[in-house]
């Protein structure tokens, strides 16, 4: 299944690469990352996500060691705006931070060109057409191809794409996060902008194995999310049990019924599940092609959606960072 991203036709799975570097508890062995990257473009991803605050740079790192000689084959999205530097977290869209940042990408990444470049998070310190102007000027001498932005409420997206037309919104969307119902899906859909869902199986809460998050690596981020906590969790296990075993009677994994779910909102959304396990992988990329009967799909998001889930999607220091709108 081939859907448009910036200008040029591309499976509508991709690959999220953030897992291989950072976040989701103990990243794999280095070769197996290397392995795994490269099976994925042999499977048909062409489609592969990083950004400069994965691993602080490690991520765009592993992809110019394990595919920038496979550079052809694939489109190439990166992102800016998320500062950290030790303690300190914060958001610069700033037109310097911006050109700095891009190029640290490009040393990193090993390349001259990034097909498609996100604003991380909403800066509203910095008024939206400068950031803009920045893109922009980044597309005319040829480092990107498009700019995107990443969380983003509508009326921002209208704002910016305004200024410049945009190519994609990259925000979470799936069975039990369904924020960008809320304007973001119509908007885009109207103005003719990718949606780009990440995190499209319930940061694998709906990937059929996750059954205790209390097991789950210290570092990983998961322990400080609401819906993981040991409060919400018995709750969610209960509407994900009965999740995995729809999939099962359907002749599906939990994960693929997820992603055609996802899929089938509109045919400007893509996807980018996130993985470490190579059948993962190659079922993910499957997902794409499979067919369902409606009804299964009904049942799906009756199941699984913001009414029957426990617990909000992200931590309360996190929540200031988001500008999507949110149900509260």
């Amino acid at each position: 299944m081939k859907r448009t991203l910036c200008g040029r036709a591309v499976n509508a799975v991709g690959l999220g690469c953030m897992n291989l570097s950072w976040a989701y508890g103990d990243p794999p062995p280095h070769n197996d990352k290397v392995r795994l990257i490269n099976e994925a473009l042999d499977l048909g991803y062409d489609h592969l996500d990083t950004a400069n605050i994965y691993g602080f740079g490690k991520n765009e790192e592993l992809l110019a060691e394990a595919v920038m000689h496979r550079r052809s084959e694939f489109l190439l999205a990166s992102k800016t705006g998320i500062i950290v530097d030790g303690p300190k977290r914060g958001i610069d869209c700033s037109p310097q931070a911006i050109a700095e940042s891009l190029d640290a990408s490009l040393k990193r990444l090993g390349t001259d060109h990034i097909d498609l470049f996100y604003m991380h998070r909403f800066d509203p310190k910095v008024p939206i057409a400068e950031s803009v102007g920045a893109m922009v000027r980044a597309i005319e001498a040829g480092k990107i191809g498009a700019y995107g932005v990443s969380e983003w409420s509508s009326a921002h997206i209208r704002e910016a794409h305004a200024v410049h037309p945009m190519a994609a919104v990259q925000t979470e969307y799936s069975l039990w996060t369904r924020n960008v119902e809320l304007g973001v899906l119509d908007t885009t859909r109207e103005l003719e902008i990718a949606l780009v869902a990440f995190s499209p199986v319930a940061r694998g809460a709906l990937g059929g194995e996750l059954k205790d998050p209390q097991l789950l690596g210290e570092k990983d981020l998961r322990r400080s999310h609401p819906r993981f906590s040991k409060d919400n969790w018995p709750k969610n296990l209960e509407l994900i049990e009965t999740f995995d075993a729809l999939a099962a009677t359907a002749g599906l994994k939990p994960a693929q019924l997820a992603l055609a779910w996802l899929l089938g909102q509109g045919d400007h959304v893509h996807a980018i599940p996130g993985t470490t396990n190579l059948d993962h992988l190659r079922e993910n990329f499957r997902a794409a092609g499979l067919v369902f009967a409606p009804e299964t799909l009904e049942e799906a998001a009756r199941l699984i959606n913001q009414e029957t889930v426990h617990g909000h999607r992200y931590p309360e220091v996190m929540r200031g960072t988001i500008d999507t709108e949110d149900f509260g």
